[in-house]
């Protein structure tokens, strides 16, 4: 008997790239130029996708960015879906020809990335040479939706975290330090218990950024007085505002030993009781790479192991 998917005239991978595409960037150009083609051959896929579908998926309002219909918000999910299977049929093929080859599409938050690539990208060669990895660094969240719509392989970042239904493998502690002024009070004690955070003014990473999150849940701090006024967007920033007397700040071990704090003075002191995040990787459940995913864990802990 014939299948019924063989008598539908089923949308194309480009015209659900094209779908995709448009609901991230929220702009015909954008989603044209991510998706490699021009704007008019975009606008025609998506007019042949209604036409295909004989059902409206974008409104006709006139407005500047693209406005979906409620259907057209579900075929989004759907579509996301879909193009996350075909991804698996690749790598499926990758992965029983050759394992650990080829390229992988690798996400990194950026309060690991600038310290632990320079270190890990030279064993990965060494170790894998057939391996290509192809690097995005981001914030969590987007990596995540990266993750879960088949754009990203694997990611490298910091847990816990909300991964949605990824599977997770957590790899090393990554311990926290106080980092102030070697002038300041704290900076004569062996060690901070984190209580003795609450009553300074305590500089951390912009909304959004998981070390934020991770360094007031680890240490306890909730009701820490955050100078929120000066919060910052990057680990470099941080430091050069603790080391122009703003206050003191939290740094995971993995930053300092990469050299954020070269050249600002500062001086760090461990926390008691060893207060960390966990470095680890990310993967879609059922990933038929998830073998190989794990099998690059030793080489991440030696990475930072060296550092």
């Amino acid at each position: 008997m014939q299948s019924d998917y063989l008598m539908i005239a089923l949308p194309t991978p480009q015209q659900l790239r094209y779908l995709v595409a448009l609901a991230e960037y929220e702009h015909f150009g954008r989603a044209a130029s991510a998706c490699g083609v021009t704007q008019s051959t975009l606008s025609a896929g998506m007019i042949a996708l209604e036409r295909q579908l004989d059902a409206a998926i974008l409104e006709r309002s006139g407005a500047k960015k693209p406005v979906f219909t409620p259907l057209g918000a579900e075929l989004i999910q759907r579509a996301r879906a879909a193009l996350a299977a075909l991804n698996s049929c690749v790598e499926t093929a990758s992965a029983a020809r050759e394992p650990l080859s080829g390229p992988i599409r690798l996400g990194v938050i950026p309060t690991i990335s600038p310290f632990l690539l320079p270190r890990l990208m030279p064993r990965l060669r060494a170790d894998f040479p057939r391996l290509r990895p192809w690097l995005r660094e981001d914030l969590t969240e987007r990596l995540v939706e990266a993750l879960e719509s088949g754009r990203l392989d694997l990611l490298l970042l910091a847990l816990p975290c909300d991964c949605g239904a990824a599977e997770t493998l957590a790899i090393a502690e990554d311990p926290f330090l106080l980092a102030c002024p070697e002038d300041h009070p704290l900076a004569g004690r062996a060690s901070i218990p984190p209580r003795a955070l609450l009553e300074e003014k305590l500089l951390l990473l912009q909304d959004g950024h998981c070390l934020r999150d991770h360094a007031l849940a680890a240490c306890g701090l909730s009701g820490a007085l955050t100078a929120e006024e000066f919060s910052a967007t990057s680990l470099h920033t941080l430091v050069q505002m603790a080391a122009s007397g703003l206050g003191i700040t939290l740094l995971p071990r993995l930053a300092v030993a990469g050299g954020v704090l070269a050249g600002t003075g500062l001086v760090t002191r461990p926390l008691e009781n060893g207060m960390s995040r966990r470095i680890g990787l990310a993967w879609r459940a059922r990933s038929p790479r998830a073998e190989e995913f794990r099998a690059l864990a030793p080489a991440i802990a030696t990475a930072m192991q060296d550092l």
